[in-house]
């Protein structure tokens, strides 16, 4: 079983070689029951440098909107304590973040904890002379201070937390692609600054009350570089291994089920969109792991759970991150030469279902005097194994293939993606001079569909349509962005307008498809009258009023007419981003 409270404390217990008062955090004198404030964190991360001057480096990397620092610690014995050393050095870099929610705040404790016990030699011994660890304590620092008791009522522990959302209410496990945050955009920076290898997401679950503990997702595994599927697919079963010989009972799987509060529905895994930490770095050809904690498990032992995680992580990097770093690096140069291939937008997961013994408790269905609703009464004083469905066969769903050269968005249009390209350090180039008129690829959308309500500040839009050839007159101030560059995936996750989570999907271009210029029903019903002099119109007139649901429509009917005017807006629903098979 997993040691909790105690073995926590005996840990915390370690004789330090320096000052080792300072560097205890509230939750380690609190016996594991309640989490310090974010002041303790500024406390902590200058203690350690103070303590370890040759091994840490305490940083700020950004500022909250409500003017916070946000703090990382540097953590190496290689003597490569910045991002150009450490690149020089060809040192892989772990970045461990937590509170990225902020009331799911075990990676802060865990972390620390960690930290302390490796640069002692105490745990993960050894590891700290070949990588860097940098440490975000909190990520979502705001968050973090709107401190209360019951800000996560289905989760036990600490005695008080902070809260889910920014100070501005973005949730900001899905921001990564959008970048809306100011705190992740300052993420993003560090990210660009120190490429670290690995990017490991600490959280705590919701759901059902069950036994299984944590759930550990690595990606590339379903998605991305396929050498680097491979390498995922061994971190992830390395630190599950290394969990389950601390006692734990990990999944590969997230541990929601696929009807809530249905336990016998079972368990579907996905493949996570770009929104997400491990859907956004395997387009960076890094590895982004989730780490999710179980929430009905008392604070003591999430905490322990975390360390042991961060630990395993720790020495699986020691062991495998110069032969994993070329590995990416291998496929930093496939992704250049990406021109010309299928490219996933979406992965789906298939009907293979294997039956599954899973470690539940007895519970029983009632209906609910309350709600109205049925609901589900658990009694976890009766462990019961669950024989349940999983599905966790993934598969690329919808592709398309990259364009020969690359992008081409029109100086218009410029400014905003060049300013979202550059926080994801992509590449691109601005023409100085105008190309003129340029054979390109443009999509032109049939159909468009917005969101009903706001989703994360955005009504998204998702479109159907083609790409067809077209000649467009270029100006000077477009872009262009090349295809031929190591973060190729996330170019085209972000500018193909079919994507989940593409710039169009998150609302950059609405105004591309908002219909601005009309014509009245009286002269239309006079250009229709004149159209339908010519033959050829007149024919594709009466064939279109086979259509039931068109005849029975007058403004669809005008509408007929009114696109074949030279009235007609030709850029109404043109995406504005073009392929090209140039390179500027």
């Amino acid at each position: 079983m997993i040691r909790t409270a105690l073995s926590l404390a005996l840990l915390a217990a370690i004789p330090l070689a320096h000052a080792a008062p300072d560097l205890t955090t509230v939750s380690e004198r609190s016996g594991f029951t309640a989490t310090g404030r974010y002041d303790e964190v500024v406390k902590l991360c200058a203690d350690f440098q103070k303590a370890y001057p040759k091994a840490v480096r305490c940083f700020e990397f950004g500022r909250t909107p409500e003017g916070r620092p946000m703090l990382a610690l540097a953590v190496s014995k290689t003597g490569a304590l910045t991002a150009d050393a450490a690149k020089k050095k060809n040192i892989p870099v772990l970045l461990v973040q937590g509170g990225i929610h902020a009331g799911e705040i075990d990676g802060k404790d865990a972390g620390f904890l960690a930290l302390r016990n490796a640069l002692d030699g105490k745990a993960a011994n050894g590891t700290l002379e070949k990588q860097v660890l940098l440490f975000v304590p909190v990520f979502n620092v705001d968050g973090h201070e709107r401190f209360g008791q019951w800000n996560r009522p289905n989760q036990r522990g600490p005695v008080e937390m902070g809260w889910r959302v920014t100070a501005q209410n973005y949730n900001l496990n899905r921001d990564y692609v959008k970048a809306d945050a100011p705190e992740m955009q300052a993420m993003l920076g560090l990210v660009n600054q120190w490429d670290p290898l690995a990017y490991i997401d600490l959280h705590v679950t919701d759901g059902a009350k069950f036994q299984p503990d944590v759930s550990i997702q690595v990606e590339p595994v379903h998605g991305g570089d396929e050498a680097l599927k491979t390498a995922g697919t061994a971190l992830r079963d390395n630190v599950i291994a290394d969990l389950r010989k601390e006692g734990s009972d990990p999944k590969h799987y997230y541990i929601s089920f696929a009807k809530t509060d249905e336990p016998q529905s079972g368990f579907i895994d996905e493949m996570s969109t770009p929104r997400f930490s491990t859907g956004y770095f395997q387009l960076r050809n890094r590895f982004g792991m989730l780490v999710e904690t179980h929430s009905w498990k008392d604070y003591p032992t999430r905490v322990k759970i975390t360390y042991n995680t961060i630990v395993s992580l720790m020495n699986q990097v020691a062991r495998n991150g110069a032969a994993w770093q070329k590995t990416a690096r291998e496929a930093d140069a496939r992704s250049a030469a990406l021109a010309g291939q299928d490219f996933p937008l979406s992965y789906k997961t298939t009907d293979k279902v294997e039956t599954i013994a899973f470690a539940g408790y007895e519970y029983k269905r009632v209906p609910s005097d309350v709600s109205g609703a049925t609901w589900t009464q658990y009694d976890e004083t009766k462990p019961q194994v669950w024989n349940v469905p999983l599905r966790d066969e993934i598969v690329p769903d919808f592709q398309v293939k990259a364009p020969a050269g690359g992008y081409l968005v029109p100086a218009a249009r410029a400014a905003q993606v060049g300013e979202k390209l550059k926080q994801h350090g992509v590449s691109f180039k601005v023409l100085a001079a105008a190309p003129g008129k340029v054979a390109v690829e443009a999509f032109r959308a049939d159909k468009t569909k917005l969101t009903p309500n706001s989703v994360e500040g955005h009504q998204m839009l998702a479109v159907e349509g083609a790409w067809h050839a077209e000649s467009r007159d270029m100006g000077a101030g477009a872009l262009f962005v090349p295809i031929a560059q190591p973060k190729a995936r996330l170019v085209m996750t972000m500018l193909e307008p079919q994507g989940a989570d593409s710039l169009l999907a998150w609302g950059l271009f609405n105004t591309a498809f908002e219909r601005k210029e009309y014509m009245e029903e009286y002269v239309a019903e006079e250009v229709a009258r004149e159209q339908l002099k010519d033959p050829q119109v007149a024919a594709a007139f009466k064939a279109r009023l086979a259509d039931d649901a068109f005849a029975k429509n007058p403004r669809a009917r005008l509408e007929f007419f009114a696109k074949r005017h030279a009235s007609w807006d030709e850029r109404f629903n043109l995406y504005p981003v073009y392929r090209t098979a140039d390179k500027f």
